[in-house]
């Protein structure tokens, strides 16, 4: 099962504070009120984790991640010490098909860190991670995987490449994925940054078709 991202900095139904937009796009759910599910009895999200209440569960106590994978949408808890960032005794506090979310929308105002996870039943909850856009990255819009068999020689030879100079250890396996700009993100989650508090930090490299490295003040939007 492929993990494509993992955050952390406590995922919750508040929000960190952090630059956002002024400026709502649903002024009943963003100013009139604040809800932080809308749920009817028996729906999907009714079942989401109360760790994730932050009036109920001290975040500068406990942990909450929430890990993408190929198949799932995943969220783990664990006492959180702030002493000891490699300090992840996680469990399994909630997870879902991902054929079961309808749609995720990043969420700007105030700030910058929510997004609404929409379920196939209509339910729906806002969140907040300060990994947003790595943790969502796979949920707003599809993006294409890729097997390194389907790339060129020169695209696996910098694969390789990247490999080795990153010391990446024996069976932790690259997410190499094309984003909408049509660069070729290569992306490793190491067992060796993972943090209480920031989740998985990924290490990645961008190529081109040719398998030239993408240097970062040639990104672009679609890259990111």
């Amino acid at each position: 099962m492929g993990v494509f991202s993992s955050a952390g900095g406590n995922l919750s139904g508040s929000a960190f504070p952090r630059s956002g937009s002024d400026a709502p796009d649903d002024r009943d759910n963003e100013v009139r009120d604040f809800p932080v599910v809308w749920a009817a009895p028996g729906t999907i999200a009714r079942t989401l984790p109360w760790r994730l209440d932050p009036g109920r569960s001290d975040g500068k106590l406990y942990g909450t991640h929430a890990i993408v994978t190929d198949r799932r949408l995943v969220v783990v808890g664990f006492p959180f010490h702030k002493k000891d960032p490699r300090n992840i005794d996680d469990q399994l506090l909630w997870e879902v098909p991902r054929s079961a979310v309808r749609r995720v929308e990043r969420k700007d105002f105030k700030d910058g860190s929510d997004f609404t996870v929409t379920f196939m039943d209509d339910s729906w909850c806002r969140l907040s991670s300060i990994r947003r856009q790595r943790l969502t990255r796979h949920l707003v819009s599809p993006i294409e995987l890729l097997s390194k068999d389907s790339l060129t020689e020169a695209q696996r030879s910098a694969v390789a490449t990247y490999t080795s100079r990153i010391q990446a250890p024996d069976g932790v396996s690259p997410v190499i994925s094309r984003p909408p700009g049509g660069h070729y993100r290569v992306e490793f989650l190491l067992p060796s940054k993972l943090d209480a508090f920031f989740g998985a930090s990924e290490t990645n490299m961008l190529m081109d078709s040719t398998g030239r490295e993408v240097q970062p003040a040639d990104y672009r939007p679609e890259d990111l």
